[in-house]
This record gives C-alpha cells, sequence and structure tokens, in this order.
C-alpha cells in the first residue's frame, strides 16, 4: 500500500483547512491573522491558497447587523410581553380581593392580625402560580407540536418540538417558580392596600 504512494511525486490530496468562526465578528481577526502567518512565511512560500474573507465582508457585516438588530428587538419584545403578564396577573388578583374586601373589614374588626388576613390570600396566589404553570406546559406541547415543521423550516433544522421534550423540566421549572412567585407578591401588595387602618 505504501508503495503506491512511493509512485506519486506529490502528495495528490492537500491539506485542506477550512475555517468557520462561531461570532461573525471574529471573521475580520482570523483574516488578519492568516494574512500575517503568510507574510511571515516569506514570499515563496505558498501556506495559503485562499482567504475569501474580504469577498463576503459586505454580506456577513449585513447579516451581522440583522442577527443583532432582530435580538434587540426581541428582548425588547421579551420585555413588553414580561410586564403585560406581571400586569394582567397583579390586576387578576387584586380584582379577586377587591371582592373580599368586606371579608377583609369584617376580619380587622374582629381583632385578627395582618399575616392572618394576609395569609390565605397569599396562599391563593401561589395556587394561581401553580395551576398557571401545569396550563401553560400542557398548552406548549400541542403548540410546539403545531409549529414543529414551520419552525424546522425555518431555523434550518432546529425541531421546536424535540426541544421542548427534552427540557421539558427545565420550562416547567422556571414557569413554577415564576408563577408561585408572581401570584405570592401580587397577592402580598393587593392584600396591602386593605389592611391599612
Amino acid at each position: 500500500m505504501t508503495q503506491a504512494l512511493d509512485e506519486l511525486i506529490d502528495n495528490p490530496l492537500g491539506a485542506i483547512l477550512n475555517i468557520k468562526a462561531k461570532d461573525t465578528s471574529q471573521y475580520e481577526a482570523i483574516a488578519k491573522h492568516i494574512k500575517s502567518e503568510q507574510e511571515a512565511a516569506g514570499p515563496g512560500a505558498n501556506l495559503i491558497y485562499n482567504v475569501n474573507y474580504s469577498k463576503n465582508k459586505i454580506v456577513i457585516d449585513k447579516l451581522t447587523a440583522i442577527t443583532k438588530g432582530i435580538e434587540r428587538v426581541s428582548f425588547a419584545l421579551l420585555l413588553v410581553l414580561i410586564g403585560i403578564a406581571i400586569v394582567i396577573t397583579f390586576n387578576t388578583i387584586r380584582l379577586a380581593i377587591y371582592v373580599s374586601r368586606e371579608e377583609i373589614a369584617i376580619m380587622r374588626l374582629v381583632g385578627a392580625n395582618n399575616s392572618f388576613v394576609r395569609g390565605p390570600f397569599v396562599v391563593e396566589g401561589i395556587m394561581y402560580g401553580i395551576v398557571a404553570a401545569i396550563v401553560s406546559t400542557a398548552l406548549f406541547y400541542p403548540v410546539t407540536h403545531w409549529l414543529r415543521s414551520a419552525t424546522e423550516n425555518f431555523y434550518g433544522g432546529i425541531d421546536l418540538f424535540s426541544y421542548y421534550i427534552m427540557h421539558l423540566n427545565q420550562i416547567f421549572m422556571v414557569l413554577l417558580v415564576g408563577g408561585v412567585f408572581l401570584g405570592a407578591v401580587s397577592s402580598f401588595l393587593a392584600v396591602r392596600r386593605y389592611l391599612k387602618v
């Protein structure tokens, strides 16, 4: 087998190394480093056949700008949606406690302390958070299954449904902790206005 290689003058399978950066902002530094290596090797050395960064620089810069813009818009939209969820949750719990305002007033009149009055409403808010986490986790299952083919085509092979199934425990825990915290804090704040003498 090695005799066949001895018959060849040059290696027909040249050494090829394709370099891809994880972050598009690193391409320029990589291209400069490769160019400096070529210059250090001397004018006769032909270490590097082709560096196509300069040809694709405009496209790479445009894609980087688009990606950063989408990330900023997505983050802003996420903050808006979180704010809306907090306001809706707080107002829903406040409305439920508003219905019980006479009950709170009677408990205060018979001498109940603040923690005794507040306790059942905070527990109720925690229960709302637990139920909301269970319902939203259950609703995500058919939604991600329905969006499976659309996301696979759009994101280039990433299956949203498989991702959801693989990370189901983490997603449920985040929803559960967030729901319990939001329900407890909303109940605590909503009851506080009726505890003022």
